[in-house]
């Protein structure tokens, strides 16, 4: 059984070595997103807060972890991320 939730992609204010996004699924994005702020979600969130590097919602997709999976599988998050040029091509897809 899958549980619905959201996707999440985050676009980073500067590069840390090679990445510039994160992307995420959760049940609760505002919680997610608050212990994403806090340094206590993922790693490389903690890393880029010691750092110093912010980030920015700069999209959402409904669904469920299958779909987190399905993205990070297509490659290369600046493909989906309209903070970098990229316009979303399904006008039913969110966008933060």
């Amino acid at each position: 059984m899958s549980i619905d939730g959201t996707v999440y992609l985050l676009h980073f204010d500067r590069p840390y070595k090679h990445a510039k996004h994160y992307i995420g699924w959760a049940s609760n994005l505002d919680a997610r997103l608050a212990h994403h702020r806090a340094g206590s979600g993922a790693n490389l969130l903690a890393v880029l807060r010691r750092e110093g590097i912010g980030w920015t919602l700069a999209r959402t997709w409904n669904g469920s972890r299958n779909r987190e999976r399905q993205i990070k599988l297509q490659g290369g998050a600046s493909r989906v991320c309209p903070m970098c040029g990229v316009i979303p091509r399904n006008p039913q897809e969110n966008t933060a």
